[in-house]
């Protein structure tokens, strides 16, 4: 985070790959790191790695009939080794601080990101001090013990856990990993839209859809996708780039449907997707940016459609899909019925996290 302004820091490629560099990633594994020309990892590096990356993009066969859509596809990050898609970010982020000494870790929590921490900071040999809500699902805080952190519950969100998790890292040195104050989460989620390229051999969807609370896995993906294109290694257009919250916690859509270029932190977020509930998200105006920069846009659904979507993508699609999930599922249906998504596009949701950590 930049001092002066107050602004995230992000990283500045210095030279892409050739497009030619396309040949070379067959033979590699089928982990977010076989991009590592796109990542800020050195030559012969290894990375703090536990597998993570090279998620299925599934094609789903019964919804889009109900909802009728032409082609529905799900990215489906619950198989990551924490269990979602913050194993991407927290792997690039430990990475680098620890190739810089770090010894030591702190981040607050909505749920996920935690279980992440805990488990890189765990193979690299290193201390993880977590703060979550304390009304985090126990399944989550029983996965962050485990792994070994230092776990604190506190009353109130994440926004409450940052403040402490700030004062931590002040306090006793310890690197803050915290959504978007520093600069290389963003650089792990950026392999979600690689990785949505290549499964779609080197085209992109017309609209992507993505349950947003910190919203790095947005601002990532429309990162690499500008990255991409001025790379030579995707042509024509941009996907159209939607954020969905909760209507129980939506500060990005309210500032997106007010014209507005910062978000206003939403007083008293509640929600069943804990991820969601992110009340001032630190990146508002790269989320922004990116949702008015694709044509896209922003939409609420309530508590009961997106659980209802996530039970949908269990039972129909056999997907253990988390209430982030479900809400993408949900928005994406509430955007059809706007007229938003034409029935003729190709939509990618985003399943961003296992629906067992959230049941008891």
């Amino acid at each position: 985070m930049c001092a002066a302004c107050g602004a995230p820091y992000l990283v500045r490629l210095q030279r892409a790959p050739p497009a030619s560099g396309k040949l070379v990633l067959g033979a590699r594994p089928w982990t977010m790191w076989r991009y590592r020309e796109w990542l800020p990892i050195t030559p012969g590096e290894e990375p703090v790695s536990l597998g993570e990356g090279g998620t299925p993009l599934l094609d789903v066969r019964s919804l889009p009939l109900r909802l009728r859509m032409h082609r529905l596809l799900v990215k489906d990050e619950s198989v990551n080794p924490t269990g979602s898609f913050k194993a991407r970010g927290l792997a690039a982020a430990v990475t680098r601080a620890t190739a810089a000494g770090a010894t030591s870790f702190v981040v607050p929590t909505a749920g996920n990101a935690g279980i992440a921490l805990a488990a890189y900071a765990a193979r690299a040999g290193a201390r993880a001090r977590v703060y979550a809500p304390r009304s985090t699902p126990a399944p989550i805080l029983m996965q962050i013990r485990s792994f070994g952190a230092d776990l604190e519950l506190l009353d109130g969100h994440i926004g409450d856990c940052g403040r402490a998790a700030r004062a931590w890292a002040s306090e006793h040195g310890a690197v803050d990993v915290s959504t978007l104050r520093e600069p290389y989460r963003i650089e792990g989620k950026k392999t979600l839209g690689l990785e949505i390229a290549e499964q779609l051999d080197w085209t992109l969807p017309d609209a992507i859809v993505y349950p947003t609370g910190g919203g790095t896995g947005l601002i990532g993906m429309w990162k690499v996708f500008k990255e991409l294109r001025d790379a030579g290694w995707i042509g024509g257009r941009l996907p159209r780039m939607y954020a969905v919250q909760s209507t129980g916690c939506a500060p990005v859509i309210d500032a997106f449907e007010r014209g507005a270029e910062r978000c206003a932190a939403w007083p008293d977020p509640h929600t069943a997707a804990a991820g969601l509930r992110v009340p001032a998200p630190f990146g508002d105006r790269l989320i922004l940016a990116a949702l008015r920069e694709s044509g896209g846009g922003a939409v609420a659904v309530p508590d009961e459609a997106l659980l209802a979507a996530a039970r949908d993508l269990l039972r129909t699609e056999g997907i253990d899909a988390a209430p982030e999930g479900g809400a993408a599922l949900a928005g994406a249906a509430e955007l059809v019925g706007r007229g938003a998504i034409r029935r003729s596009d190709t939509v990618v949701l985003f399943n961003t996290g296992a629906g067992w950590l959230y049941r008891a």
